[in-house]
């Protein structure tokens, strides 16, 4: 007998004995009173009994999935989709920048590869990932949705499985790293300025480690620049990007650098720096002679 059944028989029996007079009447209610709180324990108890049953049956739930996570994160490390062995590097910037010549100097160090731009496709999975975390954080609850509400299973999304899987489908879809790659990564114009230290946290996220190099370039000269030039407030929106830039990068610590396109352009031996906080050897001939190579559309 449910909780609310058992309340209510009691009420009424109450109810019922106001103003009674009849002999043994007294009596009578206190045996139907004494019987509703047993009943009353017995559905608690039973109660209780459930909820330890579910609860015991939900970690058992949440360990096999565990287990099944890390079966299938080794699987994919010794099949080789997920490769630990690598290491992550992004270009940031803006349009007509000169990061073009950046990645290809990168991509000059044996072992390096950065992939050219790609119209932000992981910005749309950033929007996925959010979207989902954000409906099962907001419906998380003790206990698992029932499958009659109507978000069934949302709150059962798995970080650890999803940024796993996003990454190796960018390494087999965008990044596509060599047999002997070491680090793989791409340069961008499109990063979300409004929520760029967001966006950088879920970049690292997904690949673990990642570094960022911030590439900028004297801002008048960018405004005269192909499709900038046709806009009324290229240099104000150009300006607003390159603070929110360096905003977020200045964040990540020694996970960013920055470099100005002016400086390296006129004097290549300033990349040497950069290439130190790499780890890499700085050839400047390699670096002069990928200059000489004519870089953009």
């Amino acid at each position: 007998m449910g909780l609310m059944n058992v309340l209510a028989r009691v009420r009424r029996l109450a109810s019922r004995s106001v103003g009674s007079a009849a002999p043994g009447a007294g009596r009578d209610v206190e045996r139907k009173l004494a019987r509703a709180r047993s009943d009353r324990d017995a559905a608690r108890d039973k109660l209780e009994r459930a909820t330890a049953t579910s609860d015991l049956y939900r970690q058992q739930s949440q360990s096999l999935a565990a287990e099944l996570e890390q079966a299938r994160a080794q699987g994919a490390v010794v099949s080789g989709r997920d490769r630990t062995d690598l290491s992550y590097l992004f270009v940031v910037t803006y349009g007509r920048s000169g990061s073009t010549l950046l990645q290809g100097i990168l991509s000059s160090i044996p072992g390096v590869m950065i992939r050219g731009e790609n119209g932000g496709a992981l910005q749309h999975l950033f929007a996925f990932h959010t979207t989902v975390t954000g409906h099962r954080d907001r419906l998380a609850r003790p206990q698992p949705l029932p499958a009659s509400h109507p978000w069934w299973g949302i709150d059962g999304y798995p970080d650890a499985t999803a940024l796993r899987d996003l990454r190796l489908l960018m390494l087999e879809t965008v990044l596509r790293p060599d047999v002997d790659t070491r680090v793989v990564g791409f340069k961008e114009i499109t990063w979300l300025p409004d929520r760029l230290p967001e966006y950088l946290a879920f970049v690292r996220d997904v690949f673990p480690g990642a570094r960022f190099v911030l590439n900028t370039r004297d801002l008048q000269q960018v405004a005269q620049s192909k499709w900038w030039v046709r806009r009324p407030d290229a240099l104000a929106e150009l300006q607003t990007m390159e603070r929110q830039y360096v905003d977020a990068l200045d964040g990540l610590g020694d996970a960013a650098y920055h470099v100005h396109y002016d400086d390296w352009v006129a004097d290549p031996g300033v990349l040497r720096k950069l290439f130190e906080w790499l780890g890499e050897d700085f050839d400047e001939q390699r670096v002069r002679s990928v200059m000489d190579v004519h870089h953009s559309y």
